[in-house]
């Protein structure tokens, strides 16, 4: 007898029901619609090159979108299951019908509601809903605050984007770190900065704050600008995406194996530096690391 055209029984039977309910299609459907414009932010947001004004312009978007989707999103959703439904043979109840909770006998319902009322406003809006609650607590008033002054110092289009406002992002957010006399500098040294930058044509081309701050060392223009330095390395520390990070982490035991159980922590420092940023080390020529090996003292071999 041919095992394929054996009943299915059991557990995998009532999976295969459930499957082919309304409400589990109703379920798929709509999350398949809101996790397609979540998974653009999400997959935004951990682009190591990303920086924070296009992060908060992807984060302002999805909300917009996300509360389009609330207001007038429910028509095509109903258009959509419709399809899917006739499709598959699967019975699509009456929208303008009562909806019977649990089992459906009278003791158990407590509300006389209809079947649009409780997919549209009981699930559709309410996922919906707390998708938009989780942006706006990760995404704050305060936050957004703190990302969007320091946007304004992004070297983009010859610095059009930065204004007199670092001294608010200094005192508001860095209260530590300026004291009273050094908010005084930072706005004398406002006034000078961006015409400073804007008459080197050196700093037109720069694309991020990392690269704006290694230019102002290399140039030694830091002895200038002080606190605009300051400024600059503080704001660096803010972890736009911290996807990188954590993976590389959940990865230590790749590195730190049975055979390496007693490394110790610079060695491990060192190694996970290299798998982190395995992009930069690829690109490091093995030759130039033996000379600069050979360098360090005269060695018993000659590698070269």
């Amino acid at each position: 007898m041919d095992i394929a055209s054996l009943p299915i029984q059991g557990e995998a039977s009532g999976i295969l029901r459930a499957m082919r309910t309304f409400e589990f299609v109703f379920c798929l459907i709509m999350m398949d619609k809101v996790m397609k414009v979540t998974e653009v932010l999400c997959q935004a947001v951990q682009r190591k090159n990303i920086d924070i004004g296009e992060a908060m312009k992807f984060v302002q978007c999805t909300k917009e979108i996300l509360q389009d989707m609330r207001d007038d999103g429910w028509d095509d959703l109903v258009m959509v299951l419709a399809y899917f439904c006739e499709k598959h043979d699967i019975v699509m109840p009456d929208m303008s019908a009562r909806w019977f909770d649990g089992t459906g006998r009278p003791c158990q319902q407590k509300n006389f509601i209809t079947n649009e009322h409780h997919f549209h406003v009981e699930v559709f809006n309410a996922v919906l809903d707390f998708q938009l609650s989780e942006l706006n607590k990760r995404f704050n008033d305060r936050s957004c605050e703190l990302l969007m002054l320091t946007s304004t110092l992004d070297p983009h289009d010859k610095f059009s984007l930065f204004e007199t406002q670092e001294v608010l992002l200094a005192k508001n957010f860095y209260p530590q770190d300026f004291m009273h006399d050094d908010l005084l500098t930072l706005e004398l040294e406002c006034a000078y900065y961006k015409k400073d930058m804007n008459h080197d044509v050196v700093f037109h081309t720069l694309d991020s704050l990392s690269d704006l701050c290694r230019l102002l060392v290399q140039r030694r223009k830091l002895d200038f600008d002080p606190m605009i330095y300051r400024l600059i390395c503080l704001v660096l520390t803010l972890p736009i995406s911290t996807a990188t990070t954590e993976r590389d982490l959940s990865s230590m035991n790749i590195i730190k194996n049975k055979l390496r159980n007693k490394i110790e922590d610079d060695f491990l420092d060192d190694c996970m530096v290299l798998h982190i940023e395995k992009e930069f080390a690829e690109e490091v020529d093995n030759d130039y690391v033996i000379q600069e090996f050979e360098a360090l003292a005269t060695p018993r071999v000659k590698f070269s």
